[in-house]
């Protein structure tokens, strides 16, 4: 409730950059970002995301040199997604949970160089699988409990490599309370489950899938388990399921085309609520910024902005490192 025009004049706390800080209703911090970083094989080796300008993969020693560098720009979380050979995949998808494998060597030597960060982990089998699918197929159908089963042992090893922050994005039903249980099970009740609780089947992945080398291998689509986009209260019952099974933490993805469910989640839930912007959103940012069409520096600040303002506590973003950069600087 206000007073009139004239007595009334809500630009009165736009009129300097002094009296907007002190009226400005929501902030950004370095400590609202996790980074999420694609790791490969190799010594000393990048490889360059064709589809996601600014991105590259790292093999695991650079993968460790930025995670040092990201912290001491203010990042907290760093989340690890492999690039994993070929000759490495199969229908049962058993490399995900070898202790060996490139995400747990990351996680290893991550937590051997900078052990103050949190490293985040992503539970799916696409990386792995022959079919490029979340979960194991059998006839042409994604099998729920058989990955169920999987996706435990791909969580337990993460566990063990000293993962913090384990990220179901798999969708198959009843995979939080299983990790949970098995977690608890070998007395490692401290760590702690990020579900993609509300991930739905959206055509803003296709980047990120070239960047695992998941594109070429995918037979068909993810609509049998990922969630229909028009579908709002069925993310809810998804979030609430999750919750109940021993998630801390939930995560919508994507992000910015689903602002209406952060909300929804954030002031039903009161739980610590995360988006995913997703590699399809970081794409079309940079390519418009590329063409001179907007302004992407500003763009970037502006859609990271736009989680917060929807209620969310942090967000999984490519932009991390130069966001923090531009944060530490005092942006406005």
């Amino acid at each position: 409730m206000s007073a009139a025009y004239p007595a009334s004049r809500p630009r009165r706390l736009r009129r300097t950059p002094a009296l907007r800080a002190l009226t400005r209703e929501h902030r950004l911090s370095t400590d609202d970002l996790i980074w999420p970083v694609f790791v490969c094989e190799g010594d000393g080796v990048t490889q360059e995301v064709p589809s996601m300008p600014g991105v590259i993969r790292r093999s695991v020693d650079l993968t460790a040199e930025a995670a040092a560098e990201a912290h001491g720009m203010g990042i907290r979380a760093i989340c690890l997604f492999p690039y994993t050979d070929p000759s490495l995949k199969s229908d049962d998808c058993a490399e995900a949970w070898n202790p060996d494998n490139l995400s747990n060597r990351a996680t290893r030597a991550i937590k051997r160089a900078v052990p103050e960060i949190a490293v985040m982990t992503d539970i799916a089998l696409d990386p792995y699988n022959a079919q490029g699918h979340d979960g194991i197929v059998r006839d042409g159908v994604i099998v729920n409990d058989e990955s169920v089963v999987a996706l435990v042992k791909m969580a337990m090893a993460q566990a063990e490599a000293g993962a913090d922050i384990l990220g179901p994005s798999d969708m198959m039903d009843g995979r939080i309370g299983a990790i949970r249980s098995a977690l608890e099970a070998a007395g490692r009740s401290d760590v702690t489950i990020m579900s993609y609780a509300a991930k739905y089947a959206s055509a803003f992945y296709g980047p990120f899938r070239d960047a695992v080398g998941a594109s070429g291998a995918l037979r068909g689509d993810k609509k049998t388990y990922q969630l229909d986009f028009a579908n709002s209260d069925e993310g809810l019952r998804c979030v609430a399921r999750d919750l109940d099974e021993g998630a801390d933490m939930v995560m919508v993805k994507p992000g910015l085309p689903y602002l209406d469910l952060c909300r929804r989640v954030k002031d039903t839930f009161a739980v610590p609520t995360y988006a995913y912007q997703v590699s399809g959103e970081y794409a079309m940012i940079r390519a418009a910024a590329g063409n001179g069409w907007i302004d992407g520096e500003r763009a970037m600040m502006e859609s990271l902005m736009a989680f917060r303002r929807a209620g969310c506590d942090g967000v999984l973003t490519y932009f991390a490192p130069e966001a923090a950069s531009l944060i530490r600087a005092g942006w406005e």
